[in-house]
């Protein structure tokens, strides 16, 4: 399970969240709803490792984390995050095949899952050496999510990965995270501030908690 209980964090006197607690268990959907400014992105951030909070635990699967970003490199990638922005997630000078074996090269894994992920996302051949301000939003956001489950991680957070993107590339998406999760019994956390988007995401296993920080 990935658990974070009392999660508080600030940035200087401004308390960004406070005493905040949310568990994601395996093969479940979770769908963290609530408005701009409430703090979703800041506690994706805590629950990938990638911020450390001012107070609160965060427990992986039974093992707290006491490192956080390059320091827990095997908890790290236990846990992918899709970012609002493929703009701002991803290296300009990488092409989109690049984008998506990035984390194998680091994890020093082989890289032709690359291909088999970029199909899957529905990349055609001729995307694959286009570079970031070539493509659409889209097509580089299918990409962040084929980077996102290059290292299969056991959990998967998608922090309103399918903002300004059109219905039918939604769909897809939705429904590639869906067969990895059914796939692999990987537990999902959603967020957006359309609850509406994450009722018919999640369904009836979903626990749909307001943000309130």
């Amino acid at each position: 399970m990935l658990d974070a209980t009392d999660i508080t964090v600030s940035f200087g006197r401004r308390r960004v969240l406070d005493g905040v607690s949310l568990s994601v268990r395996p093969g479940e959907v979770v769908g963290l709803a609530g408005p701009s400014g409430c703090g979703k992105s800041t506690l994706a951030r805590v629950l990938a490792l990638l911020l450390r909070p001012s107070a609160g635990t965060v427990t992986v699967d039974g093992e707290a984390v006491t490192r956080w970003r390059h320091r827990a490199p095997a908890l790290i990638t236990s846990i992918g995050l899709i970012f609002q922005q493929p703009r701002l997630a991803v290296d300009p000078r990488f092409t989109l095949l690049d984008v998506i074996a990035e984390p194998l090269r680091a994890a020093r894994r082989p890289v032709e899952r690359a291909y088999r992920l970029a199909e899957e996302m529905g990349l055609t051949p001729e995307l694959y050496g286009r570079r970031p301000h070539e493509v659409s939003d889209g097509q580089l956001q299918r990409a962040c999510v084929a980077r996102a489950l290059a290292l299969e991680p056991r959990y998967l957070i998608c922090d309103e990965m399918t903002t300004m993107l059109d219905a039918s590339t939604q769909a897809h998406l939705v429904a590639r995270i869906e067969a990895y999760r059914k796939g692999t019994g990987a537990g999902v956390l959603a967020i957006s501030h359309d609850a509406e988007l994450l009722e018919r995401w999640a369904g009836e296993n979903a626990l749909l908690v307001p943000c309130t920080a």
